[in-house]
């Protein structure tokens, strides 16, 4: 039997047990030559807990067609903007401040996503939080 081989490697992002192969997410999948029911169904089944909400998703996909993917957490910004309870960051952050999160708040989000930062420490994970709350135009209490 033939090993699989890597083909190719891309990443995407969908809402948590409530994706469908509609587009934006099916023809991007087609198009790398995943079945994007296949994957649909799979991907829904890994991430049914999470309930709309929006995590991002890295996916391989080998010679014979096959793939397999993982799941990372949410981008940091939807998890910012949840907390601030704003629905869009502000277009200029250094003028307009659209809303403000405390430090527990960040200090939250730092858990949730050290898996995926590339710092050595919950206090520096803190740090890069703040730094694009900031960017988005929220204020940082505390």
């Amino acid at each position: 039997m033939a090993k699989k081989e890597l083909i190719e490697t891309f990443k995407l992002m969908a809402p948590g047990g409530q994706a469908t192969p509609a587009p934006p997410l099916g023809p991007v999948l087609g198009a790398k030559g995943v079945n994007p029911g296949q994957f649909i169904q799979q991907f829904n089944a890994a991430t049914g807990q999470l309930n709309g909400k929006v995590v991002g998703c890295v996916v391989r996909v080998y010679s014979d067609r096959s793939f397999e993917f993982d799941i990372k957490s949410s981008p940091t910004a939807v998890l910012i903007k949840e907390a601030a309870g704003v629905e869009k960051a502000s277009g200029e952050p250094n003028k307009n401040k659209v809303g403000k999160i405390t430090r527990a708040q960040v200090e939250s989000i730092a858990e949730e996503k050290k898996e995926d930062l590339n710092s050595a420490s919950v206090d520096a994970a803190c740090r890069i939080i703040e730094g694009q709350a900031r960017s988005m135009g929220i204020t940082v209490e505390g």
